[in-house]
This record gives C-alpha cells, structure tokens and sequence, in this order.
C-alpha cells in the first residue's frame, strides 16, 4: 500500500552495525572469528539495574531487570580472554579496527573527532558479561546523497559486539563469547528520509561503501535498524533487517500499525523485532540517554590530522567507481561482474599493467579460470590461487606478449602449473606440426564443402584445442579452399 507520506509526517532514519574484519578483538587481543565447537567451561551471573550519568535508571534497563533471568556464558580455554570474562580491564582500542572505521566514516563524508571519550552503555539482557557495551564516536555531520535528495550521517562509532544466543530458555539464555568484542561500525543517519524507497536506497548505498573496506561478509556479520515515526507517533525503532528488499514492506506495515495506535489513543515508540515477512514484533521500551557514562580504565583517543589526510588520500574505491575504471579498461560486463564478485580488481590493475592488449584474458586469467581449475582438480580455491599467485600470471602475461604463448593456451597451461608440472615445462605448449595441420585441414574441407574460411578456422580450432598455430593454419586453409 503506497501512501502519501508526506501528509503522514514520515520520518525515518537508519542505524547500521557491520563487523570490521580486523585480526583482534576491539578491546583485547583474542582472535575476531567464531566458533562451532562447545565452550571448554561456563560461567554464570546475574545483572542489575543501575542509574546512568544522569542519575536515572533508563526504562530499557528497567525492563530488563524485570525479567530477573540467570546468564551462562560459554567460554575458551585458548580464545576467550580476561577481557570477554569481565575479569581484566579492556586494553588500548585495536589500531586495525580505528583504521577501517575511519575509512569508512570519511567516505561517508564526516568530520572526524580530533579527541573522543570511550563510553559505557548500560546492556543488562546478558549480552555483555560486564552489563555494558564500549562505544566510542570517530565522526559526525556526514551526507550521502541519494535520487531523492541527501541523506545526514549523524554519527559513525566504533564499538563492541555482544555475546552470542545459543539457547535461550524462560528463566536463563546461554551465550557464547565468541562473538563478543568483535569491532562494529556503528553508522547513525538522521531521521530525514522522506519515504521507504528512500530507505532501501541509503541502506544499499551505506552497504556498497562498507564493502569498499575491509568488513566481515555473510549473514549475522550485518545489522539493520530502522527508525520510523508518523505526525501524532513517538519513534519505533524496527531492530534485525537482513534483506533491503524487505524496507518498503514493513515500513508501510509499521505505518499502518502507527495509525492503528493513534486511533486507540497510543503514541508510545518501542522497539521491534523484524518478522520474515514483513510484520514487527515488540521487544522492550525505547533506550533513553540515562544509559551512557565514561569509561574510566583507558584513555581520551587522539585521531591527528596527519592521520586523517593520509587516511584521505588512499580512500579505498566504491563498487561503483571501480565498475567506470574496468569498463574503460576494455572489460565486458560479465567479466566487470566476475572480477567485483570475486574481489580481483587490486590484482586486475596490477596485471593488466604487464599486458594491455587483451584485458577480458585478465579478468578470466583471475576470477573464472581459478575457480574451474579448483572444481576440476578437486582442490580448495585458495589452493588454487597460491599456486597461480600474481607472479605467476605476470610470468604467463609476459610470454603472451613475446609471441611465446597464444593467449588460446593460458588456460591449459595454469592447469598444468595448478597440478604440479613445473613453469618452464608448463609453457612449453606443444603445436600440432605443418603436415598434422594440412592432413586435417584438407579432411575437413572435404567433409564439409563450401564453407567460408573463418568457419573452417573454428573447426580446426575445436579440433586442436589450443595446439594450434593459428597463423599457420589460415594460410594452409586459404590455400585448400583456393585450389
């Protein structure tokens, strides 16, 4: 249902959390991946409510509270440190972690915070083994700009993840510490958007720029939040979209329900949980700001303005820029589409600068041909790769430049490398001789009479498979056919 938004006082703001792909956690030096086996030990503790900088209790503290559950958390005897346990203070914020979030903050065109306080917010639903999360903002007053007009960045913080669910029960959930302290990068927009189209458009645009960086892919790794008001409404803020596809729907379901809470005389905003089909459930009361206070065991954190234009000026490339930069190159769409997906286009640059005449060659040499060769030889992809790493296929570029190899011939001898055969064998590609090639050319033409010359060349070419001197042959074609 489409409705006119505008007269309903929409507003709507996002809020997105994305795992940085870092070697460490954000506050220690326990490894950022997740684990499938059983924690080697448990432990337990329960959570209280208490009042923030403010002097208040915030309501979504108190709602927790109520709920009085018991919390155990599965830990690792090798990768859990004191830490995650609540047992040691944090140490200094991950460098790695800073670089990425400041990458992304700056293409989102914010001004970075020269000095900035790590802060406490208090989370009492057993997510955080201390009852609090770690946040610090790195940048402020950003844009994007969308078809329907620009969109304010508000805030981008650097901040813990949480403990992960594995079972949660009526009266106790069992976490594990895997997951929590993973850096996220927290991206807050405005509440500006004018309609759920607009929405869908930011989120994607937000998505394409933490991709330029080095973030964590797959389900889980993203979150998205989604703020909603109408005129006469408080904000509800709509927690767990994993599909972009899926904004406009329940945007204009949440609507519905906001007009439905204002007929029966309601205005309160909440928190809900996004349903697979589009419909919201509620989760607790809205957090207020009496939540946050300073953390005192590290330091005020220093960005200098060195940094900041050295940052500036080896800003990763977006998707889409990289698309203009590959289709000027000379590749066709489907190998720009295999060389994004694959994340090759560091390594396309950099060969395509030892070969330029045939840059599609390229694009398959790195992103089609490794993965046939992986399926063919039953060998992992990465495997694969070390082996035909850039130095190899700069060595291969070459010979194709000198005449040494037709470029017809790259993809068997990659295979060969790929199964062990030395390089100097591996190139090495033996031709058909001059009397194989007229015994062949001249059955075929018999065979198959009055054919043009090019569509006897495709014959022998499938004929040979890529033992062909290619030249050779049209001149022993040309003159079959012309006697």
């Amino acid at each position: 249902m489409a409705y006119n938004y505008k007269k309903l006082g929409f507003k709507a703001g996002l809020e997105i959390h994305q795992q940085i792909d870092s070697a460490k956690k954000l506050f220690s030096n326990a490894p950022n991946f997740l684990r499938n086996d059983k924690g080697d030990y448990t432990i337990k503790r329960k959570l209280h409510a208490v009042a923030g900088e403010e002097g208040e209790v915030d309501v979504a503290v108190k709602h927790e509270a109520r709920l009085d559950k018991e919390f155990i958390y599965e830990a690792y005897k090798d990768t859990t440190s004191l830490v995650e346990l609540d047992e040691s203070p944090p140490e200094n914020l991950n460098e790695e972690a800073l670089e990425i979030g400041l990458q992304i903050a700056l293409l989102l065109n914010c001004e970075i915070y020269p000095v900035t306080q790590v802060m406490r917010k208090t989370v009492i639903d057993g997510s955080n083994t201390s009852g609090f999360q770690r946040t610090v903002l790195i940048g402020h007053s950003g844009f994007l700009e969308t078809s329907f007009g620009k969109v304010e960045v508000d805030t981008v913080a650097l901040e813990e993840d949480s403990a992960r669910v594995i079972e949660r029960g009526k009266e106790s959930v069992l976490y594990r510490l895997d997951r929590l302290g993973i850096p996220l990068i927290e991206i807050a927009t405005s509440p500006s958007m004018k309609n759920p189209e607009q929405v869908k458009e930011c989120a994607l645009k937000i998505g394409e720029i933490l991709r330029a960086c080095k973030v964590k892919r797959g389900i889980g790794t993203i979150r998205q939040d989604v703020n909603v008001s109408i005129k006469g409404h408080d904000r509800v803020e709509i927690k767990g979209f994993q599909e972009p596809r899926m904004f406009v729907k329940t945007i204009d379901l949440e609507i519905e329900r906001q007009l439905q809470d204002i007929k029966k005389g309601k205005k309160s905003g909440e928190v809900r949980n996004a349903k697979e089909f589009g419909e919201t459930e509620f989760l607790r009361p809205i957090p207020g700001k009496a939540r946050m206070y300073p953390e005192t065991d590290l330091e005020l954190l220093r960005v200098d303005k060195k940094r900041i234009d050295l940052l500036k000026k080896n800003l990763p490339k977006l998707r889409s820029d990289i698309k203009e930069e590959l289709k000027k190159k000379g590749l066709s769409d489907e190998m720009i589409k295999l060389v994004i997906n694959e994340d090759a286009a560091d390594e396309f640059f950099a060969l395509i600068q030892v070969h330029d005449k045939d840059a599609n060659l390229i694009a398959k040499m790195i992103a089609l041909w490794p993965r046939e060769i992986a399926t063919k030889e039953n060998k992992p992809l990465e495997e694969v790769r070390h082996i035909l790493d850039e130095r190899k296929l700069e060595e291969i570029l070459e010979l194709v430049d000198s005449g040494e190899i037709n470029p017809r011939d790259v993809k068997e001898v990659m295979q060969k490398i790929s199964s062990g055969v030395h390089f100097a064998d591996a190139v090495k590609v033996e031709k058909a001789s001059h009397d194989e090639l007229e015994e062949e050319i001249r059955k075929i033409v018999k065979e198959k009479p009055g054919l043009r010359e090019n569509a006897y060349m495709g014959i022998v070419m499938a004929k040979f498979k890529g033992k062909l001197d290619a030249k050779k042959a049209m001149e022993i074609i040309k003159r079959i056919v012309g006697e």
